[in-house]
């Protein structure tokens, strides 16, 4: 039993969803082979770009293609690029597109494209924003080649065009990326290997795409985001099932293939399916987080009381919440990947030294906090987030900070903190995401140790000396001085908190026994996958 009904139940969203899709899609024969699938979350915003949300970057994948991608190995290989020149002088790349690739809606991807996908992107990345500032000029040489010219050299040209999650820089049509990077693209047309079916559609019930059949597969065999992306499924549907005993009755009957993340009560239920496989694809894991917004009270301006709450988190308490079991989580007191080469240790006695509430509560007191509302977003559909979210307003609670937890769905959450706006107008003063390990193993990557301000991630610290060393971390000779300006890094975000690491932990997924191919990397991806 789970949230008061019977696992066989097949509840109302389920039926809202199949119903939908029956309505939509005809006579079953006419669609060919259709993978049901269950995404993490609803799909609301379409445009990459503007969010790092993971459903929304799945959604790219689908739709996008990318200039390079990486491979298990963490090697950078070319995906639409197919050779690409770098002067002796490492001051010029000139990239050659391969043959073949054709947008959606039928033109040609040239240069132009490329060019206005990767300058958009770059306004909003982290790693985009380096490129950005290390860029003389993009020039077109003619449709199928494009040069950039840096102002000096920049070792991390290909791996920023080659970055695998969260912002991920997606080629789209000149005319779709020249939108305002700060305003969402209202269309969803790229050269990937899917087409999005916005006809079909449901924001809360269903998101279709279509097998791309103008697109032209790579010869290498997949490995993460790079290589062949053979589709071998003429349809994907991803239905909406937000409650997860529904959502396990459709994958125990049959009805739906794939559910992208399986909560951890339902793992012992669902393993009694032999006709279910249940496996971690993810080598990295994850990593949970805590972020307060620093422009608005009473977090702004008081690193003091975000100690405080960091002094009663205790990791392993997040670890339960989210995996279930501690074999599927551990302690990770690093503000970089555990397992990376950056991670370390230092300054980490915060995290790892005696959890005491009465040191908090009088870091609480001498912080100036004076009784204000603390909005504490969490998402029901999302129980890595919503675990994390009622664990720490009871930790706020007992350490006298008058918590509310501001319950919705994922995509409201999403939407709602991205607003500036005091908790009276619709803002936030803390939410509770995750980051596959990739987007934290460095400083280049890690968005939620920027400190630019109101142009930094969502809760836009402002940092100088954070900055600083960023700054250092990119001009250092060599991995050994990395990785102490890295530890430096790390010192100070334990000194200011502009987020708390949670857990490292794992998030199984679910699917039928005739669905096969299934990649194993940090992202979900739908290509390759084979339906019997």
């Amino acid at each position: 039993m789970k949230n008061g009904h019977s696992i066989s139940w097949r509840g109302a969203a389920l039926a809202a969803a199949l119903a939908a899709s029956v309505a939509f899609a005809g006579p079953a024969l006419a669609q060919g082979k259709v993978l049901k699938f269950i995404p993490e979350s609803d799909l609301r915003v379409l445009d990459p770009i503007w969010t790092t949300a993971y459903v929304t970057r799945n959604h790219g994948y689908m739709v996008y293609d990318t200039l390079f991608a990486v491979n298990d190995k963490f090697e950078v290989r070319p995906q639409m690029v197919d050779k690409v020149d770098i002067s002796a002088d490492k001051l010029t790349y000139t990239f050659t597109l391969r043959d073949g690739l054709k947008f959606h809606d039928g033109q040609p991807v040239r240069s132009a494209d490329c060019i206005a996908s990767v300058e958009r992107w770059a306004k909003r990345d982290v790693l985009g924003q380096k490129l950005a500032e290390m860029t003389e000029s993009w020039t077109a040489v003619n449709d199928k080649t494009f040069r950039l010219k840096l102002k000096k050299p920049f070792a991390l040209v290909l791996d920023a065009l080659a970055k695998p999650s969260s912002n991920v820089p997606f080629i789209m049509p000149e005319r779709i990326a020249k939108t305002d990077a700060f305003e969402q693209v209202k269309e969803a047309i790229g050269s990937g290997p899917f087409k999005f079916v916005k006809e079909e559609w449901v924001p809360g019930s269903k998101v279709v795409y279509v097998k791309n059949t103008d697109y032209v597969p790579r010869k290498e065999p997949p490995s993460w985001a790079s290589g062949g992306k053979v589709v071998k499924v003429d349809r994907v549907e991803w239905l909406i099932i937000p409650d997860s005993a529904t959502a396990a009755a459709a994958l125990d009957r049959g009805e739906v293939d794939w559910w992208q993340q399986l909560p951890p009560d339902l793992i012992p239920l669902l393993r009694k399916n032999a006709s279910i496989k249940i496996e971690n694809v993810d080598p990295l894991g994850s990593i949970g987080m805590i972020r307060f917004n620093q422009l608005q009270p009473p977090f702004k301006d008081n690193p003091k009381l975000r100690q405080a709450v960091m002094l009663v988190v205790n990791q392993m308490d997040y670890v339960i919440g989210i995996a279930g079991d501690a074999k599927n989580g551990r302690v990770c007191a690093s503000y970089f990947t555990c397992g990376t080469p950056m991670s370390s240790t230092a300054g980490s006695e915060a995290l790892t030294g005696k959890r005491d509430a009465e040191k908090a509560k009088q870091l609480v007191k001498e912080s100036g906090y004076k009784g204000e509302k603390v909005i504490v977003l969490s998402a029901t559909d999302q129980p890595i987030v919503h675990a994390q979210g009622l664990i720490t307003v009871e930790l706020l609670k007992s350490i006298g900070i008058n918590a509310e937890l501001a319950a919705s769905d994922w995509g409201t959450l999403v939407t709602r903190r991205a607003s500036k706006e005091t908790i009276d107008k619709g803002g936030w003063n803390i939410f509770h995401t995750w980051w596959v390990g990739p987007d934290l193993a460095s400083p280049a990557l890690n968005s939620a140790l920027r400190g630019h301000g109101e142009k930094a991630w969502f809760g836009w610290p402002t940092d100088p000396k954070m900055e600083e060393l960023r700054e250092q971390w990119f001009a250092a000779p060599d991995l050994a001085s990395q990785k102490k300006i890295a530890e430096e890094m790390q010192k100070r975000a334990f000194d200011t908190v502009p987020y708390i690491p949670t857990a490292q932990f794992i998030i199984p997924t679910a699917y039928r026994s005739n669905v096969s191919g299934v990649i194993i990397s940090p992202v979900t991806f739908l290509w390759n996958v084979e339906k019997k």
